[in-house]
């Protein structure tokens, strides 16, 4: 299997949220999960989105689920990809790091403790390179989750760079090209782009061939 899993309806998210949010509570009493899940979606449906929205949302939790048993602390991954693009503007370069910030003031209000909104904010703060050290199981599930959409078949490909383009639709063409295909070279030169098991078994390959169709495309379709 390469393609992307399918992503789950996106009306069963708030559920996901308090299930996960009370388990990594270890029944610690806190308060309601629902109203903390209900301002997360919110930024996760602003207008300036096409790719970065729920639905990204929804499929990255689905595939954190496939690669559960790699991470250490499940709950804490499955609360950083809530956080990952929570604040999310394109034209701004600082996004995984207020990302992490809104991590650092919601959890604790939502009855976290330290230790795991530390571990959350620091895995926010890994999506900016996707490039976590040899042994972080927590860092590797959440960043191959994130990833997984550049393994999806020629279709879902093509929407998902096509949805980026429609973010950064306020960047002229030739502008556009030059820092996506700077984007994609960063992303090749990645020694792996996927670091657990699973991710290199059925991603790895097909992701490396769109990324350099990609970049391809770009080329031949700039200045003549």
């Amino acid at each position: 299997m390469t393609d992307s899993p399918r992503p789950r309806d996106t009306r069963a998210l708030p559920d996901r949220w308090r299930d996960t949010l009370l388990a990594a509570r270890s029944g610690a009493p806190g308060p309601d999960p629902l109203p903390y899940a209900e301002n997360l979606l919110v930024r996760w449906a602003e207008p300036q989105r096409r790719y970065h929205t729920t639905a990204h949302l929804t499929a990255v939790l689905d595939r954190i689920d496939t690669l559960a048993g790699y991470a250490a602390d499940v709950h804490a991954v499955r609360l950083a990809a809530w956080f990952h693009d929570a604040v999310y503007r394109p034209d701004r370069t600082e996004n995984e790091e207020r990302s992490a910030a809104l991590a650092e003031r919601a959890l604790p209000e939502a009855g976290m403790g330290e230790a795991v909104t530390v571990e959350v904010a620091r895995l926010v703060r890994l999506t900016v390179t996707h490039d976590p050290a040899e042994g972080d199981g927590n860092g590797e599930v959440l960043c191959d989750a994130d990833l997984a959409v550049l393994a999806g078949g020629p279709d879902a490909y093509a929407a998902y760079a096509a949805q980026v383009r429609e973010e950064y639709g306020f960047v002229p063409d030739e502008a556009f090209r030059a820092g996506r295909a700077a984007v994609l070279r960063q992303l090749l030169a990645l020694p792996r782009l996927f670091r657990t098991p699973y991710g290199a078994a059925e991603w790895e390959a097909r992701a490396r061939h769109n990324l350099a169709t990609e970049l391809e495309l770009l080329g031949s379709s700039g200045p003549q």
